[in-house]
Order: structure tokens, then sequence, then C-alpha cells
């Protein structure tokens, strides 16, 4: 429940920056510009535009489609939308703390959650609440950060020191007497938390366009925004970086592009921040493309794939070095990718899987210039392709239908992708996560096979314990189910909310738990039968080779009364600092000994 309202928010949010862009610079077209922010000069293979003139005649010559407009009441509805939208503990001072289950090491991700093992920095709604965390006993709100009315978070960065707090999200302007978003921004603020009772902002950049995705490494955050190309009364609305009262345009010889046809385009941005350096200024690169669906970043690159009408994605790859940006190629395949997990760049080669309507799951292996240079096409056609993960020479799929197959692919020979060996259990994994280099944690469903047509009934939350050491006869060694048909887990599509530490035997999952009254079935419980819910909250396991998944207990929020509906105590983060756990709702934080559960101290959120 709470994972569908956030995706329903998020996808209005989504949609009224997509629909709502095109008349961004009619309200400010006519402001003064100045170039306050430098553009990017480096070296790029990509083509860029002479003149604003050749950018117009380019997009009316080469956009298959301008989309289709609705005006009512001064607002305009444009019809084709863009389909947007190995970690390891750290030491401080007062010993190890977890960070947050990011893709690639040295590459953090925004999330609602962060510590920087001494204070939590947590996003709910439209307010950044800094708690002093550590010790516990002393656990209290230190100060709280609050946003305008049209400003929407949507994610948080600490840097590496601890002493800067970056938020981002979007900006969506209404005129009063209409109450329709009337243009959207996206915005990266940076506060000075050396003072975690008084955070002061330090620099305040905003751009035009949807906020998309963010990464930092080291000091610096890279962030995608993204704003529809259209030729709107024959003018392009160009993308525009706002300070105090002044606008600059992104100039159109600034503008790099590939020579392919679309069916529609986007001005997407990359700006590096320094999160630091508060008198560095921005850097920003913007290539016409495509859209954006899904972002990947590795140490040296970012890649960002659009989908196309025709059951193809399209991949950019944009080379970074701190503040530094190049786009140094495009290339395409066959398929769609299903989320981050599906791409990875492991010793100059990019990997992507992606699945088809009708052929099933593929394995591209692109150079860095993107052309293909090894496939592996057509496994389990007919199914569907649930999740994947890409460990140095080996990638991991898993398909389902009625049964759960897990591929062990070879990616040792790059021109020669080959499956090593599958595993066909009950159930799925829709996340997989690094144990070792020979064993897998996957989270996902458990199944019922239907007797009466090709497919099977979930039922409750399922982790699984594989053992891939004999690439060519996986296993799974251990399972865990939690709950009836109908329990669920945010794990299932956000990543960030899995926390697990190999060293601590540690693995904390949120579960909101459905069970089904068997009394009422005394001629047996029908697998389509969905449960009841029962409760929510994390369930803290031990994991281990020896002994797999041993449940320690849960914590839960739904206290004194809190009825289960009410998702605002919702357990959806968990992270430890020493040994002390910690886990957070909107309404509250619960700190409790990782030793045997038992409580230490609450902090109710007003």
């Amino acid at each position: 429940m709470l994972q569908k309202e956030i995706k329903k928010r998020l996808s209005i949010y989504g949609l009224a920056a997509v629909l709502l862009a095109i008349v961004l610079g009619t309200l400010c077209y006519n402001f003064e510009t100045n170039p306050m922010f430098p553009i990017n000069t480096e070296t790029s293979p990509l083509k860029t535009f002479s003149s604003y003139e050749e950018l117009r005649n380019f997009l009316k010559a080469n956009s298959q489609s301008q989309g289709y407009y609705y005006y009512y009441q001064g607002f305009f509805y444009y019809s084709n939308g863009l389909e947007n939208f190995v970690l390891g503990p750290k030491s401080g001072d007062r010993g190890e703390y977890s960070t947050t289950n990011a893709q690639v090491t040295g590459v953090d991700e925004a999330d609602v959650v962060k510590t920087d093992g001494e204070s939590i920095y947590m996003m709910v709604n439209k307010t950044v609440f800094i708690l002093k965390a550590y010790p516990p006993e002393e656990a209290s709100i230190l100060s709280k950060i609050t946003f305008n009315v049209d400003e929407y978070p949507a994610g948080i960065f600490i840097s590496s020191n601890g002493g800067k707090l970056a938020v981002l999200g979007t900006k969506y302007t209404s005129p009063p007497y209409y109450g329709y978003f009337c243009d959207v921004k996206t915005f990266i603020k940076v506060y000075d938390v050396s003072n975690k009772t008084n955070p002061m902002q330090t620099r305040n950049f905003m751009m035009s366009g949807s906020y998309f995705n963010s990464r930092v490494i080291g000091e610096y955050i890279y962030a995608i925004i993204s704003q529809p190309a259209y030729i709107l009364y024959d003018t392009v609305i160009l993308p525009k970086i706002y300070s105090e009262n002044k606008i600059m345009d992104i100039e159109a010889s600034k503008i790099h592009y590939f020579n392919v046809s679309k069916e529609c385009y986007t001005f997407t941005t990359t700006v590096t921040l320094n999160m630091l350096n508060d008198a560095e200024e921005p850097n920003t690169l913007t290539v016409m493309m495509g859209g954006t669906s899904t972002m990947y970043m590795s140490l040296n690159n970012i890649y960002i794939t659009f989908h196309g009408w025709n059951e193809r994605t399209s991949i950019y790859r944009i080379h970074v070095e701190d503040r530094n940006l190049i786009c140094e190629a495009q290339g395409e395949v066959p398929g769609r990718e299903l989320n981050q997990f599906s791409m990875d760049e492991y010793n100059g080669y990019f990997r992507i899987a992606t699945t088809t309507w009708m052929n099933g799951t593929n394995l591209y292996v692109l150079n860095m210039n993107l052309s293909i240079v090894g496939k592996l096409e057509n496994l389990a056609p007919g199914e569907q392709f649930h999740s994947a993960r890409f460990i140095g020479e080996r990638c991991y799929l898993v398909t389902f239908q009625k049964v759960d197959p897990l591929f062990v692919i070879d990616l040792s020979d790059s021109a020669n992708p080959k499956t090593l060996g599958e595993l066909k259990i009950p159930g799925y994994s829709d996340y997989l996560h690094p144990y070792d280099e020979n064993h897998i944690i996957g989270v996902g469903k458990e199944t019922v096979e239907a007797t009466e047509r090709n497919f099977a009934w979930y039922q409750g939350i399922k982790i699984s314990f594989f053992d891939v050491t004999d690439v060519n006869n996986p296993r799974q060694i251990a399972n865990y189910t939690i709950g009836d048909r109908g329990s669920d887990s945010s794990v299932l599509s956000d990543h960030k909310a899995f926390l697990f530490d190999k060293a601590k035997n540690l693995l904390v999952i949120p579960v909101l738990v459905a069970k089904i009254n068997q009394s009422m079935y005394p001629g047996g419980v029908p697998s389509w039968v969905c449960g009841d819910f029962v409760g929510q909250g994390a369930f803290v396991f031990n994991v281990s080779l020896e002994e797999g998944f041993v449940l320690r207990g849960n914590v839960t929020h739904l206290e004194n009364g809190v009825e289960v509906w009410n998702t605002c105590y919702h357990v959806k983060r968990s992270l430890y600092i020493g040994s002390i756990l910690y886990t957070i709702s909107d309404k509250k934080v619960k700190m409790n000994s990782l030793e045997d559960l038992e409580l230490v101290n609450e902090v109710e959120l007003s």
C-alpha cells in the first residue's frame, strides 16, 4: 500500500512535469539572459547546432511526432508522455554504520534517509528532519528544513565529511486563477549542516525541466534533468538556468545531438555540482535525446536509456571526470531494460539485459562506442523478466511464468555470452543481491502453479539463498516465506529498502503481512485467496551459509491502537549505527538493540 501510494504520487509529479513543461518558456521568454554558468566545452563526437534556426528546422524535419495539443484554460496537454519515472559499512567516531544500498561501490544514490554515523537525515513529504541518532539514549530532533508549497523534494545526499546536505527535487508553478501547473523546474539546494541545530542554505541551483535521477561520486552531484523539445507557436522553448532574478538560455549552439530521427525529442541536461565548494560554478551538458527511461552510472560513465515505439532501447554514454562531461557515444539494442540492475559496465564493456514481447529475454554486450559485440537472445520466450544482477564476468537473470528459472550466464568472452546453467523452482525473485562471489540472496514471492491455465498464483514474500559455486548446477540452499497471498515488500521495487551486512550476518527487509484465516476454508485454502493485512514492520534475520535465514524478530511502528492501513507508520527504511538498529517510518524512528531487538528509544516525528 505504501509503495503504491508513493508510486502514484511520483507518477502524478512526473506526468505534470512532462505534460506541462511545454509552456515553460512562454512565461519568461522575454526575461534578461546572462551567461551566469559555464557550459561544458569539452570535445565531443556529437554534432551541435550552428544557430537557433538550425535547431528549429531540425526538429521540424526529424521529429516524427510533435504530439497532439489540447488547450483548456491556458493549459497545454501533450499526448506522448515520457517513460520516466555492493556496499559495505562505513566507520566513524561512533563505530561502523550502514550506508544506502547502492548498485555500484563508490557511486552513491539519492534516497529519503541518510546517516553519517552520528545523525540521521530523513525526508518526510516536504520536510527534511535532522535527528541526533547516537548515542540512542539521547536521540532527538535537532532541526527541520521545510519547503515552499510548490516545491517537492525527491531525494537527499550527505557529503562524505558530513558537513553538507543536498536536497534535489522539482518545483511546479501554478497561476492562481487557473489552478493548473504552468511550468516545472528542478532544484538542487545545498545546506551547511556543520551546526545541525541550524542548517544554513549555501546555494540553490535551479533549471527548467523535470528532475529525472542523480548520483554522487566524491564531492560531485551528477543530476539528470529532462525537458521536452517542442516547437510551440513556431518557437523552440530552450532549457533555462535560473539565478536570483536572471535567466540564461542554454544556447542552441551548446546543444549536442546525434543525427537520428526520433518519435519525439527531449533536452536532457546533465548537471555537475560540487557539494563542498560553493564557489565552484555548476557545469552542464545538454544532449537532445529521444527521452529518459533509466539511468545507470559507473565510476567513469553515465548511461541513459530511452524506449522507442519499436521495442528498441536507445542508449547514451556520457563520460564523467569530476565536473567535466562529454557525451561520447549512442547505441541501440532490441527490447527494453527492466531497471538500473539490467545494466552494468565491466572491463571496458557495457552489458544490458532486455525483454521483448514475443522473444523473451536478451543480453547484449557493447563496446564503449555502444556497438553490439556479443549477444545472447531468446531466453525463456513467453516468460516475464523479473530481475537481473551483473557480478564480474557473470550475469544472473530471473524470468517467470509458472516456475522461476534462475539463469547463470558467462560473460568472460564478451563476444560470446553463454548460459552455463539454470535453476527452476517455485516462486521468483524481483531483487538479487550478492552475498559473496558464489552466493546470491533473492527477494520476491512464493508461488503455486495454477491447474487451470499456464500461470501461477503469487503467495507470500519469499527470501531465497542461491549457491552458484557450480555454475552449471545452481542450487537453492535455503528459503523463508513471510505471510500469505497479498503480502508485499517495498524491496520488490526499491532496493534501497534492503539492508544487508555480511559481517554481522544481518538482513532486514520491511514487509506488509497478509494472513488467511484458514478456519474459513475447511476443505483447504484455494491458491487464489488473498489474506487480510495483519501487520507491517521490519523483519530482522540472521543469514549465514550454515543456517540460511533465521528470524531474529521484527520491529513494528503499528502500536498503541494504530491500524495497519495507516501507512504513515509503515517502516520504509532501516539502518544501523554501532550495535543499534534504527527503523524509520514517516511518524517515528525506533532504536532497538541488534543483539536482542530490545527497545532502546524512539523519537516521534511531528
